[in-house]
């Protein structure tokens, strides 16, 4: 059952940021008795919005200088078990193994319950050892913490926000989760028109060459002929024309074991003739990116795309052959292009567009591409205003729009709002955890839960 009156708790508030946890639980009735923030410009900032000045670096906190507390909150930081990273996991030394960190601290002060928020990945990562051995750490096993664990991945579009961000939220309590659930979910449509201003002054413009690269895509989703269905997977135009192998050997493999010769005879990217450059330098860099990596066999996912995007080409090369060289003036990340509009019209600049590493996505106005820690130039472009978004935006697809402030640099904002947690789902997620449970049988359970109103 649910409290019918408030009662304070006290949560903690560790790799704070922008404090997504904070707002989320302080509106519960929650008090912050201590955070921690290792980038200085966001320590004071969190002071400026929340009342708090945050402690610097967690590593140099000992565990029993931290106040009691009945919730620790953290958003650990997510780049080692990210796909978009090394996926080190607990073997990156920076940042990996601030996990147990967070472990040291929940072993000293045994709060009542905790909210971790980390990239879905991280259940996946090295095959799953990572999550079994987090488990084992807070578990109520031989040797664990005695948290009973739950985890999900959830995003800010099961909540009504227009954005597709999921993460895993994991959740303890030294209390027994029997009738713990989940928030619900809805499958409504969300819609971006819903935290956008009308062509606000401050938003960035596009850049001449961003402008010219959009044209030229638009020009082949105008080339396709109608009855010619766009794929979903990602479009890599380097591969239109290539034909290095890629599935029984590498070119690093080619390289290493035969020299100058291996790449002989071979066509790079977009059908460069790789054989008639002189040096093995201009052949390999002849290559495709993702063809030069160190890989004697390359991973299924990379084996299957270049075998569908050189499919993809033998069947439409009769349209692309004269558009392809339209694209060849940019780089690489911009000769790659997501279509996740199938069915839509097409037409590049009636959609959310995001200039990605990995290539230029467009997608629906349904929902934004997910924040990342970006530059301002990943921010996502609403194509219909010809703008980039602008870090109040920004702010509302995290949930973050009643802070005070936000930092004053442009690119420091979409980095500190791409790392952010999404305070309504920490709320949601919060609301559904903490409870009021009858008093359990067992002396273990006999601690008084945190009551917080429904």
């Amino acid at each position: 059952m649910r409290a019918t009156d408030m009662k304070a708790f006290r949560f903690v508030d560790l790799f704070a940021g922008l404090g997504g946890f904070h707002l989320a639980l302080a509106r519960m009735g929650g008090q912050c008795v201590f955070a921690a923030e290792w980038k200085e410009h966001l320590r004071e900032l969190y002071e400026t919005n929340h009342g708090l000045k945050p402690a610097g670096d967690i590593t140099l906190v000992h565990p029993h200088d931290i106040p009691d507390h009945d919730v620790l909150t953290a958003g650990f930081p997510c780049q080692p078990f990210s796909k978009a990273g090394e996926q080190l996991g607990f073997e990156c030394t920076e940042q990996g193994n601030l996990f147990f960190n967070v472990a040291a601290i929940l072993k000293e002060k045994k709060p009542t319950y905790f909210i971790l928020e980390n990239v879905p990945n991280l259940l996946k990562h090295d095959k799953g050892r990572t999550w079994v051995e987090i488990q084992k750490i807070l578990g109520v096993g031989k040797g664990g913490l005695g948290y009973d664990i739950r985890a999900e991945r959830l995003s800010p579009h099961h909540f009504g926000i227009p954005q597709i961000r999921e993460r895993v939220y994991i959740v303890g309590s030294l209390l027994p989760l029997d009738d713990f659930a989940w928030p619900k979910t809805s499958k409504d449509e969300t819609n971006i028109d819903t935290v956008l201003d009308d062509n606000p002054a401050d938003a960035k413009q596009l850049s001449a060459q961003v402008v010219e690269c959009l044209e030229v895509w638009d020009e082949f989703l105008k080339a396709c002929p109608k009855d010619v269905e766009l794929p979903s997977y990602p479009l890599w135009s380097m591969e239109w024309g290539a034909t290095y192998p890629y599935e029984t050997t590498t070119p690093h493999a080619l390289k290493e074991f035969l020299g100058l010769d291996g790449l002989k005879g071979f066509k790079g990217s977009h059908g460069i003739k790789v054989g008639t450059l002189k040096s093995l330098n201009g052949r390999w860099e002849a290559l495709p990116s993702h063809a030069r990596t160190a890989d004697l066999t390359f991973p299924k996912w990379k084996q299957d795309f270049i075998r569908q995007n050189r499919q993809f080409y033998e069947d439409n090369k009769a349209w692309i052959d004269p558009w392809l060289p339209r694209i060849l003036k940019f780089p690489s990340s911009l000769q790659k292009f997501e279509w996740n509009v199938k069915g839509g019209k097409r037409n590049v600049w009636d959609y959310v567009i995001q200039f990605r590493a990995s290539g230029v996505r467009v997608k629906r106005r349904t929902t934004a591409p997910s924040l990342i820690a970006m530059t301002d130039t990943q921010v996502p472009i609403i194509g219909w205003q010809k703008r980039y978004m602008t870090p109040r935006e920004c702010a509302r697809l995290q949930s973050l729009d009643s802070l005070k402030e936000l930092p004053k640099s442009a690119n420091r904002a979409f980095a500190a709002l791409g790392n952010a947690v999404n305070s309504k789902v920490v709320e949601k997620v919060a609301r559904a955890l903490l409870i009021v449970q009858p008093p359990p049988k067992t002396n273990k359970g006999r601690r008084q839960a945190v009551a917080v109103a429904a």
